[in-house]
């Protein structure tokens, strides 16, 4: 008894794949053009400043929710923040929450350089130049250690940093009492961020802080540095599975399909200012193991079908072995498509993010794997088979009879 397996496209059928590739090509090409060019486009467009919207991550700096008590405009918050101290800060609505928005700025901890530098000279004004030895204060840290040459009160320096603006809460003596060092602990900088919101907004304008990350621009650097190093080495291990599992002619389509689909997504994250993370590295390197999945099913179809037709032209082995797995590509892309598209509707925050990477990518894998892939290997066929019918030497002349 035969079984009947269920079939999107009827298995007869013959769409004329490769005849269509050179407008596609070239529309591909527009597009990726385009998608780079919007990296510098973005540095100099008003309200966004850089060439990806890099979250805290790359970036560095601190990323904080807060929610208020009534209605706000941005820009009213970004100036409150810049009155505080606080410059380049982005402000984001946050539709989900009521009166609530994401604030961004390059600031990781209560005290900013800027304080830091004026705490030091208004302590050597106060004390005496040559009563101060060093003015200690790590980035991201929240507390401050203030060496000296003589003994002081700690009151006296609390009081001293209070008159420069700065909010402690306590400092104490800090080791040997022979070292003369004082530990400075500084408020938390939710407190200072309610404080300049409070400041120019009103007081109780801040209902809540519910959540606060921070990373030191060193780590952001080390982070982004670490996710572009990811996806090369990504691309670099799967070019060398495509040389063990097939031919010369099979990588460079492959490979060239793979960094298509990372620059496509990375043009789609330009292109719509969402905001560039961890775990948008993440999406981009699922959309090239899923892509490369795809392209290694159509690739294994017009291998076999390459060994049992040597009597037709390899165009027309490849776009019937397109043909023939383009059901299961279809189905496969669609079930991913499709509820990935229910995280991307109904999903918050990174989610959403990841979710919209893995929408675009799989629409563009799908399409590079018969569009870009497929051509580049059916040129590079073309290429080998002109290289090996080109004559390797002049043949001796036959001795006349």
């Amino acid at each position: 008894m035969s079984q009947h397996f269920f079939e999107l496209i009827r298995p007869d059928h013959n769409f004329d794949f490769v005849g269509k590739t050179k407008p596609l090509l070239i529309s591909s090409a527009i597009l990726i053009v385009f998608s780079l060019l919007m990296l510098p486009i973005n540095m100099i467009l008003p309200g966004r400043g850089h060439a990806l919207n890099f979250a805290i991550d790359f970036r560095g700096g601190t990323e904080m929710r807060v929610d208020f008590s009534k209605d706000v405009n941005p820009s009213i918050i970004r100036d409150a923040m810049e009155a505080g101290g606080y410059r380049d800060s982005e402000v984001v609505t946050l539709p989900e929450f009521k009166n609530a928005f994401l604030v961004r700025f390059p600031a990781v901890s209560a005290l900013t350089p800027e304080q830091a530098k004026r705490a030091e000279s208004v302590l050597r004004e106060k004390l005496g130049q040559e009563s101060l030895r060093k003015f200690e204060f790590s980035d991201g840290g929240d507390k401050a250690y203030v060496r000296l040459n003589k003994a002081v009160e700690p009151a006296q320096i609390q009081e001293i940093l209070r008159a420069a603006d700065i909010t402690t809460t306590q400092v104490q003596r800090f080791g040997r009492p022979e070292d003369n060092t004082y530990e400075v602990v500084l408020v938390g900088l939710a407190q200072e961020i309610r404080k300049a919101l409070d400041g120019k907004l009103g007081e109780g304008s801040v209902a809540a802080i519910p959540s606060m990350g921070s990373v030191s621009a060193k780590a952001g650097k080390e982070l982004r540095d670490n996710g572009i190093i990811s996806l090369l080495a990504a691309i670099g291990f799967i070019m060398l599975y495509i040389l063990v599992r097939f031919d010369f002619r099979y990588g460079p389509g492959t490979v060239i399909a793979l960094l298509h689909d990372a620059v496509f997504v990375l043009g789609a994250f330009a292109v719509t200012y969402k905001e560039f993370s961890l775990t948008t590295i993440a999406a981009i390197l699922t959309v090239i193991g899923y892509s490369m999945n795809d392209t290694i099913v159509v690739f294994d179809r017009i291998r076999e079908n390459a060994s049992k037709m040597r009597d037709k032209k390899f165009s027309q082995i490849v776009n019937l072995s397109v043909n023939e797995t383009l059901s299961r590509t279809i189905l496969t892309s669609a079930t991913v498509f499709f509820v990935t598209l229910a995280m991307n509707i109904w999903g918050t925050g990174v989610i959403r993010d990841f979710a919209f990477a893995m929408n675009v990518g799989v629409i563009i894998g799908t399409f590079s794997s018969v569009f870009i892939a497929s051509p580049i290997l059916i040129w590079l066929n073309e290429k080998s088979l002109a290289a090996q019918k080109k004559p390797r030497g002049r043949s001796s002349s036959s001795t006349p009879v």
